[in-house]
């Protein structure tokens, strides 16, 4: 399984949201332009903007069904949207990370410094809002409205728990739930919102928050044990307490659980490698992923009432990717 063939079934809508980004990404100042087509050209899964095409399916709204119907356009519009919310929540991301690197790439504060990559992400969010705008529909506005606001708070309580070896996991999930899952959420009940199906609306909801919470699980996992794109210990480096620290310090020994709270307080690679000993000694890593797949389960569940169709198909497929996959993070 991979996440191209899973979302196989929106692979032409995809294709039209990917021009459509470029087009609503012009801008007349030539900075803006020029940040903007080094994302454009760093690629990604568009993993958010599938999901939420998926749902559409999933709930009938899709161009074989009502080829072009009005709510074809919204669709990709809200696609692009979803996608110009999450890059510009990545801009801002790379920059308070100090992060140089994504997916293997120079992050944009690499290559052109922090006051242009912070500035083209408040370009993304305002396009993102005039495009909801033209869409008209007041629903999809609070939807997107609240997620951005949650993201924002979730961004916030990342920050305050940095190097503090005393969040605890029900913190952590709350972070990871308002920071990445909430987006995810937002994706895929838009999907009911733009077809009128309200009594799918809470199920593809709660989908999307259970996906989303998945896929950041497995990516803190990866952090300690897959290629990410990136260098591996850099949450560690930046002193964030992810599940598998917070469990060693919980689970593993008094030893093992003062190499930790050393390191999350520290920050810095310099104990990587005890870190890394310690977390796998004490099944942290096998914990993590069985969060995820708890995670995934529900997810499965919450789609028992979608009538059957390749879409729901892709969903539930989506929801196995997300603990199974060995690389592909989040942030593709």
């Amino acid at each position: 399984m991979s996440l191209l063939s899973t979302l196989s079934p929106v692979a032409e809508d995809l294709a039209r949201v990917d021009a459509l980004i470029r087009r609503r990404l012009d801008s007349d100042v030539a900075l803006v332009r020029q940040v903007a087509e080094y994302l454009v050209s760093a690629g990604g899964k568009r993993l958010r903007p599938g999901l939420l095409l998926l749902a559409c399916g999933a709930v009938g709204n899709n161009d074989r069904k009502s080829p072009g119907d009005g709510r074809s356009e919204a669709r990709l519009m809200l696609a692009a949207v979803i996608e110009f919310i999450h890059t510009a929540t990545l801009l801002h991301d790379d920059v308070v990370d100090a992060s140089d690197l994504r997916r293997g790439r120079r992050t944009a504060n690499a290559a052109f410094g922090n006051a242009p990559a912070v500035l083209v992400g408040d370009f993304l969010y305002s396009r993102a809002f005039q495009m909801m705008v033209e869409i008209g529909d007041m629903r999809v506005m609070q939807v997107l409205a609240e997620a951005t606001n949650t993201i924002a708070a979730g961004e916030v309580m990342q920050l305050m728990g940095s190097h503090d070896p005393q969040v605890d996991e029900a913190r952590y999930l709350e972070v990871i739930r308002r920071k990445t899952a909430k987006l995810f959420e937002a994706a895929a009940r838009l999907g009911a919102v733009l077809s009128k199906e309200t009594r799918f609306e809470e199920r593809l909801a709660q989908y999307g928050r259970h996906v989303g919470t998945a896929f950041q699980l497995v990516d803190d996992v990866l952090d300690y044990s897959g290629e990410l794109g990136k260098s591996l210990g850099d949450d560690l480096a930046e002193g964030k307490p992810t599940l598998p620290l917070i469990y060693t310090m919980r689970f593993g020994s008094a030893a093992q659980a003062a190499v930790v709270r050393t390191a999350i307080a520290e920050g810095g690679r310099e104990d990587f490698a005890r870190v890394l000993e310690a977390i796998r000694a004490c099944g942290a890593l096998d914990y993590a992923r069985a969060a995820a797949q708890r995670e995934a389960d529900a997810a499965t569940r919450a789609l028992d009432a979608l009538p059957e169709s390749e879409y729901k198909r892709s969903l539930l497929e989506l929801a196995s990717f997300a603990v199974t996959r060995a690389s592909n993070p989040i942030g593709a």
